[in-house]
């Protein structure tokens, strides 16, 4: 995992449960990937594991990580689909109408957007 900078509006186990979403997303993490263990996560960032613990058992109660006894957790192969879903879903009715807003306070056109990443 790479460096993160803790943040104090959220618990530090909701932000390693977002990091590790986030790195599932951006395709870090694929199905059938073994996460790092607790201590190691634990020990790399100085956390207690209890802290750990909980953010992969919510990733595990989601069903977006399995748990191999003896071996440790694993990405579901359904993981990457469900977390494109859900973001979707939440970008759509969370962010995107605040964004829609503003685009339309500023009298903004799609001619005056930027084009996305993907050209």
């Amino acid at each position: 995992m790479t460096p993160i900078q803790w943040s104090d509006g959220a618990p530090i186990y909701r932000q390693l449960k977002e990091k590790v979403i986030a790195m599932m997303l951006d395709g870090e993490l694929k199905p059938g990937d073994a996460l790092p263990s607790v201590r190691q996560v634990a020990a790399d960032y100085q956390l207690n594991p209890i802290t750990v613990s909980r953010a992969y058992q919510e990733l595990a109660d989601e069903a977006l990580v399995e748990k191999r006894r003896g071996l440790g957790m694993f990405v579901t192969e359904e993981a990457a689909k469900k977390l494109l879903a859900s973001e979707r879903e939440r970008f759509l009715t969370e962010e995107w109408p605040a964004v829609a807003t503003r685009i339309a306070r500023l009298g903004l056109t799609l001619d005056d957007l930027p084009k996305g990443g993907n050209e």
